[in-house]
């Protein structure tokens, strides 16, 4: 048995119930063989594997907070610090019902390689609870938020672990989390990020997640001597990450003809009108099938399924596993030419490979969504400095990041043989950085 078959099954026995994690760790180590080969003696030595897949520190507590009738509610809250070898613990808070460890954990783990890959100084983190906050108030938003960073404070600062925002965790709750975290500790700094602009935020962070996508999209069919002008769009999800990438891609002369959420999916064939969709999503916290019933021609279709819809490009944008071999070969019946994904890890590892086989370039999320975290980096460096750039200089820096990243990804898959596998060469130019500094420092 191979050392990386050796790893999967211990995580796999180690860590059961875990599914997602299960997966990513199964996808990162198949890419990662052929460098493992090359260097199996000296890492299984030094038990590079094994240390890789075992986050440095997992912190778990219970979150009390009394909602608007008066009645304590209780909910679970984690942080993820999984590998701190080139930098801070750096990842996002994701506040859902779904959020369980094995989760965090998937997150956090495909997080060290996307942090890796932007270049910047950060190591892998995730974090969350499974508290729900839509329906809930502000008030109520805000007593949640003051008692899970009363707990989490304990264990983050600037130098050590920097959350950011992910689903459920918009401007909104970042300022709530920002404020009890000053409260608590008495300091004024970069500990999180998405932070309004008035308090130390960056511009851009907003739409970077998007843009970036869309940067990255760029690079990939600028190397087939292709155009996003003209194509026909498919963008899943309809929060920051979605809404941006189809604001991006509609300005690359692309047409973007649906969006969806967790209920169903639009479809406009005059393509979308994305202020329609910022009113119903960012106004009025409101659900997508609005769409129809506000802009002619517009259809909406309740559920699942979006990906019957005929395009050329599509970019999965809302959360894990949305995209299953099924949805896969639909669009590769429909003549797909490019997908990359904007969430992390929406395309089941099946769908992955059927995808891949069938002749659809794809491009892995630790790869395509890392401008989310690069411009989060970027807005460390400002805080670090007490220094604000410009919208147009944070926008240049990232645009710089995303063409790097592909530059990255592409030659590692055309050094081991697989010209056009942007999976494995998004694993192995992250990898390659994070065991340098892992073996660097010794057994730590």
């Amino acid at each position: 048995m191979s050392y990386t078959d050796e790893v999967y099954e211990r995580v796999v026995a180690q860590n059961p119930n875990e599914p997602e994690f299960h997966q990513a760790v199964k996808e990162v180590l198949d890419s990662l063989k052929v460098v493992i080969e090359k260097n199996e003696e000296k890492y299984r030595s030094l038990s590079i594997l094994e240390r890789l897949v075992e986050p440095e520190r997992i912190i778990s507590f219970r979150v009390p907070w009394i909602d608007d009738k008066g009645v304590v509610q209780v909910n679970k809250g984690y942080r993820v610090q999984f590998n701190s070898a080139i930098g801070p613990y750096k990842g996002g808070l994701r506040f859902h019902p779904s959020v369980n460890q094995g989760i965090l954990k998937f997150l956090g783990f495909e997080q060290i390689f996307k942090n890796s890959l932007t270049g910047l100084p950060i190591g892998g983190g995730k974090g969350g609870s499974n508290f729900d906050p839509k329906g809930k108030s502000d008030r109520e938003v805000m007593a949640f938020c003051q008692s899970f960073m009363t707990e989490l404070s304990k264990y983050i600062g600037a130098d050590m672990d920097v959350p950011a925002g992910d689903i459920g965790v918009g401007g909104r709750e970042i300022g709530f989390l920002y404020g009890q975290y000053k409260r608590n500790t008495g300091l004024y700094e970069g500990v999180l990020t998405g932070k309004g602009l008035s308090y130390g935020g960056s511009l851009v962070r907003t739409e970077a997640t998007g843009y970036g996508l869309v940067y990255m999209l760029n690079e990939m069919v600028k190397a087939n001597n292709d155009t996003i002008s003209g194509k026909t769009i498919t963008v899943t999800g309809s929060g920051n990450v979605a809404i941006y990438a189809v604001q991006k891609a509609t300005q690359l002369g692309g047409k973007v003809v649906a969006m969806c959420d967790s209920n169903g999916y639009i479809y406009d064939p005059n393509g979308i009108n994305l202020d329609v969709v910022k009113d119903i999503k960012e106004v009025k916290r409101g659900r997508i099938k609005e769409y129809a019933d506000r802009v002619e021609g517009a259809s909406y279709t309740e559920g699942k399924g979006i990906w019957n819809i005929k395009c050329d490009i599509y970019l999965p944008c809302a959360t894990q596993n949305e995209l299953d071999v099924d949805g896969a070969k639909v669009l590769a019946a429909n003549g797909c030419k490019y997908i990359a994904e904007g969430a992390n890890m929406p395309t089941t590892l099946e769908a992955t490979n059927y995808i891949m086989n069938n002749g659809i370039i794809f491009m892995p999320g630790k790869a395509a969504n890392a401008g989310g975290v690069a411009t989060s980096a970027l807005e460390m460096s400002q805080n670090s400095a007490r220094l604000s750039w410009t919208a147009e200089e944070v926008d240049a820096k990232l645009h710089q990041i995303m063409i790097d990243i592909f530059q990255k990804v592409d030659s590692a898959s055309k050094r081991y043989d697989m010209a056009g596998n942007y999976v494995v060469g998004a694993n192995i130019a992250g990898f390659e950085k994070v065991v340098d500094a892992m073996i660097a420092q010794g057994i730590v």
